[in-house]
């Protein structure tokens, strides 16, 4: 009787809470689609599953192929020396609380501290100081893939606020002028857009308040996504640091009057943010959903058997076969689970296309393809199937993206008045005219509970009307809302 019992119990398959409770949804989500395992004995570092692993290779890819273009990629020590590291005082004050200090090397205690990195500027920097030599070496465009460590005192939420960052991409430029390197600033909030439209997640870029700037940059772009329990989620930064760490790392070039004057620097960085951005804005109750291009299995095929099933295996190894033929990534699962079982499990992993054919589909020479982001089956020819299932990837990127779109749009809020911010604020991105001036900012952030995000670059930074704080007309509009 107990062994019954145990089996019943192993046999019941836990159930993934709705999304509309976003917080437990996405914690269980994690685990059961083996994204992620959080159950690692420190606070704040996490265990990439082999799956989760494989949608992480995919999505840095796009962001690798985008940066390839004009970048290099290299990689720099994790261990800063304390000396490096105190010598920009606004940069550090910004981290000092964050900072993990290597100490001894086995027993010995070290004659200088080591920092890990929280951020590169100081392991890269001395590097830039003996590389930049002249104006023919400009621009340096380089960047790097690794970990980052922050000892965060707030709550850790897997993928979002780590003491571990486990996929920080930094890249870090020099240029000859500020101008230029303002244009690769803009430059570097286009790649992300771009990147992101790839991922299907809508963005608005921002420039960030001054208060709320990187420290010792001249000012930060920063792009951001809402969220579905209406935070917004800070998924790329783009700083233009001016000549600020050139001063403090002597980072000079000759320029063609044989001058040596000072660069001027950018670093922008994006993180494991995108994922859990990419995991919530497109995932339903049943799991995951994901856009074709980063899906580890983009079509599992569901042989539907009765009786003797050797014509249908067979016709299910041919289309399998002929998919792999078109390099699209394909699973066909035979295991002795019932049917139902197995779009459980596969819709749980957001793979895009389910192909399933049974006796009834081979007498028309047909296969049942459904969508995991809509649900919708249909009836596609087996002599078509390449190319049917490829221009279905196409449509479900486009709609992901539209509902991802029309989701956000639909939170944007338009008010005009503190009182309107405060009832509306935790139902999406606030529009808030500001005339732009700190001591206003500063006062609406604390009247609201909630952060200026910034003025959008996009039309929706523009338009005219009253400062709520001291009157006066603008033509700036800020967004307002809580985040992360």
């Amino acid at each position: 009787m107990a062994e019954t019992k145990d089996k019943a119990l192993q046999d019941k398959k836990p159930v993934l809470p709705t999304k509309s409770n976003f917080s437990e949804w996405y914690n269980e989500l994690l685990l059961m689609a083996e994204i992620m395992d959080v159950r690692y004995p420190v606070k704040g570092l996490y265990v990439w599953f082999p799956f989760g692993f494989d949608v992480r290779k995919r999505t840095y890819a796009i962001i690798r192929e985008l940066l390839d273009k004009d970048h290099k990629e290299a990689l720099f020590p994790l261990l800063i020396p304390e000396n490096e590291f105190m010598k920009e005082a606004e940069h550090i004050k910004g981290f000092e609380n964050e900072v993990y200090w290597v100490t001894h090397g086995g027993k010995n205690e070290l004659d200088v501290k080591l920092a890990l990195r929280p951020t590169s500027e100081t392991a890269i920097y001395p590097m830039y100081k003996v590389w930049v030599r002249s104006h023919a070496d400009l621009p340096i465009k380089i960047y790097q893939i690794v970990n980052t460590f922050r000892y965060e005192t707030k709550h850790t939420r897997p993928l979002i606020r780590l003491r571990e960052i486990t996929s920080f991409k930094e890249a870090h430029t020099v240029h000859a002028t500020w101008d230029e390197a303002a244009a690769q600033v803009k430059e570097a909030t286009g790649i992300y857009q771009e990147f992101y439209r790839r991922l299907a997640i809508p963005t608005i870029v921002s420039k960030r308040p001054d208060w709320d700037k990187f420290p010792g940059a001249d000012y930060t772009m920063a792009v951001d996504t809402l969220m579905p329990d209406n935070k917004t989620l800070q998924i790329g930064t783009a700083h233009h640091l001016g000549s600020n760490f050139a001063k403090t790392f002597d980072i000079k070039y000759e320029d063609i009057n044989g001058e040596q004057v000072l660069a001027h620097q950018t670093c922008y960085g994006i993180s494991e943010r995108s994922i859990a951005a990419l995991i919530s804005l497109h995932g339903d109750d049943k799991g995951l959903v994901f856009p074709p291009e980063i899906a580890p299995i983009q079509v599992v095929i569901i042989p539907i058997l009765f009786g003797k099933s050797d014509e249908t295996l067979d016709a299910c190894r041919d289309v399998a076969q002929r998919l792999k033929a078109k390099n699209i990534r394909v699973t066909l699962d035979e295991t002795d689970e019932r049917p139902g079982a197995k779009y459980y499990k596969w819709e749980m992993k957001g793979v895009p296309l389910r192909v399933e054919i049974g006796p009834r589909d081979l007498k028309n020479n047909a296969a049942t393809v459904v969508r995991r982001d809509t649900g919708n089956k249909e009836n596609v020819p087996l002599a078509d199937i390449e190319s049917e299932i490829e221009k279905r990837f196409v449509a479900i990127h486009e709609s992901l993206f539209k509902k991802a779109q029309k989701s956000l749009e639909g939170r944007l809020i338009a008010c005009t008045t503190i009182e309107e911010v405060k009832e509306n604020i935790s139902n999406g991105i606030v529009k808030i005219p500001w005339c732009g001036v700190r001591e206003c900012g500063l006062a609406m952030e604390e009247a609201v509970g909630a952060g200026i995000l910034g003025i959008p670059e996009s039309e929706l930074g523009k338009g005219t009307g009253i400062c709520p704080v001291c009157k006066k007309e603008t033509e700036n509009i800020a967004i307002m809302a809580k985040t992360y």
